[in-house]
């Protein structure tokens, strides 16, 4: 039997006041409900957010290999292999150690006595040497060059007169070009402190040098690449690709971002307080590209709408490898498979043709969108909440990077659409690595205007690093005011 059909719909009047005090509780117990499943559903996306912070390491996310600890995970390199065994290949011409022609000095062993029977060989004719060098290095000292200018007595103007010392003699006793060029390779191409080259300079010479005479041949060494770092930027902004990536480092206590773009003849480094438009807009190096620039995704860099873009596939393969592992979600693991199968084809139909016909790009670009669908499907939008918020609703991890990859299509899939275009942004990342070695080993950086110095010195090393040339020959030649000038940005 329906009890409720026993229940008056009108109550009484002397109920009245209970059924009203009992409608009021209700009221505030339903309210009360809803305020914890709010905050349960709300420490539920806490707890998941922040598991997933703890399960990120350097193989799923963009964290750096230094912050797996001891707890590293098994390497899974996406790195094809090429079936070549380890070490020098077939042809390589190799670096074994050859005797010299003309050695600096030779060392006679004579023979007296014959070895077996022990006679006496003074008086027989030498038939020849069997010869061994040895390979060492020369007494360390400092060579020392003195420069005298005559004086001299003109007997029509009746004065005396003095030869003039040659511009870069300007001191009585002062440091040649090619110690401060030392100085300067250990600071800024082997990253070494100054206290450490200074201690090196004492072991080595027995000459103590003070870290203040260091920093002005860094000082020397900037001024005169003016006209270097000038180039690198007209050059860098003619280049029909470039590479950008930025990383944090710390300036007089404060953060800093080190900025670097690069190709893979040129590279230049800057320096600002801030990471995003103001430092782009500060340099105004990027204002007249109109090239392709490769980069990881950083808003900033889509504020540039004269130049097309192409974004790191691998940091996207870190993070969809992230939602397949922790967040078990399949699309991730197939979007994964279907990005590493696109950049092994790319790789191998370069090798015939120069680009895809329009057919074949078409079919790529439908798989890659019916995976996005299926992942939108496994990750809908959340209905609105009954409690208001401000801003934007939050979206999942699985949603931003739904967002990214479907907004950023094009830009996604460039390799696929021009085979100039790389699969990754690895360049750039490669360019910034020794700033942080440079971190590491010497740890921050005191003065602004150090770090700036750093930076053009730094971009200096590296172009001539990547010309192949010889890094401490072109720093020699650096401070005799005849640099490296690359003519060139591919």
């Amino acid at each position: 039997m329906d009890n409720t059909s026993t229940i008056p719909s009108t109550p009484c009047p002397k109920c009245a006041p209970l059924f009203a005090q009992l409608e009021t509780r209700l009221k505030k117990q339903d309210a009360l409900i809803r305020q914890q499943d709010a905050k349960i559903q709300a420490l539920e996306e806490r707890f998941a957010v922040l598991e997933g912070r703890s399960r990120q390491n350097s193989s799923n996310s963009s964290k750096p290999p230094s912050s797996d600890g001891y707890s590293k995970p098994s390497p899974q390199s996406s790195r094809i292999s090429t079936g070549r065994r380890p070490g020098g290949q077939k042809g390589h011409p190799g670096s074994t150690l050859k005797a010299v022609a003309k050695p600096d000095q030779v060392v006679v062993h004579p023979l007296q006595l014959c070895l077996g029977c022990h006679h006496s060989l003074g008086r027989q004719p030498i038939l020849g040497h069997e010869k061994r060098q040895v390979f060492d290095l020369p007494n360390l000292r400092f060579l020392v060059t003195e420069h005298q200018a005559e004086i001299r007595y003109c007997p029509f103007c009746r004065c005396q007169m003095t030869a003039s010392f040659p511009p870069e003699v300007q001191a009585p006793a002062q440091y040649g070009h090619r110690l401060l060029a030392w100085w300067t390779y250990l600071k800024v191409q082997q990253l070494l402190p100054l206290e450490r080259i200074c201690q090196m300079t004492a072991d080595l010479f027995r000459v103590q040098v003070s870290e203040a005479t260091l920093q002005s041949a860094l000082q020397a060494a900037a001024s005169k690449l003016e006209g270097f770092e000038a180039k690198i930027k007209s050059l860098l902004q003619q280049a029909p690709l470039a590479h950008a990536d930025e990383t944090g480092l710390r300036v007089t206590g404060q953060l800093h971002w080190f900025h670097n773009l690069s190709t893979p003849l040129l590279t230049w480094y800057g320096v600002h307080p801030k990471r995003g438009g103001k430092a782009l807009e500060s340099f105004g190096l990027l204002k007249r590209f109109t090239g392709r620039l490769i980069h990881d995704c950083w808003a900033p860099y889509f504020a540039l709408k004269r130049c097309l873009h192409g974004l790191c596939n691998a940091h996207l393969l870190r993070e969809l490898i992230f939602l397949q592992e922790v967040e078990s979600q399949p699309w991730a693991g197939e979007m994964h498979a279907l990005l590493m199968e696109m950049y092994l084809f790319v790789t191998r139909r370069k090798q015939f043709v120069s680009k895809l016909g329009s057919k074949q790009k078409a079919w790529w670009h439908n798989r890659y969108r019916t995976l996005l669908r299926k992942g939108w499907a496994a990750n809908p939008a959340r209905a609105p909440s009954a409690q208001p918020s401000r801003g934007r609703p939050k979206k999942t991890k699985a949603q931003n990077l739904l967002c990214r990859l479907q907004q950023h299509e094009n830009s996604v899939l460039a390799f696929l659409d021009d085979f100039r275009v790389p699969f990754t942004n690895n360049q750039a990342e490669q360019d910034l690595r020794m700033v942080k070695v440079q971190q590491k080993v010497s740890g921050t950086f005191r003065t602004l205007q150090g770090a700036l110095v750093f930076a053009r010195i730094r971009s200096y090393v590296s172009t001539v690093r990547k010309h192949q040339r010889d890094v401490f020959g072109d720093m020699v030649r650096l401070f005799q005011n005849k640099p490296f000038i690359p003519q060139k940005a591919v």
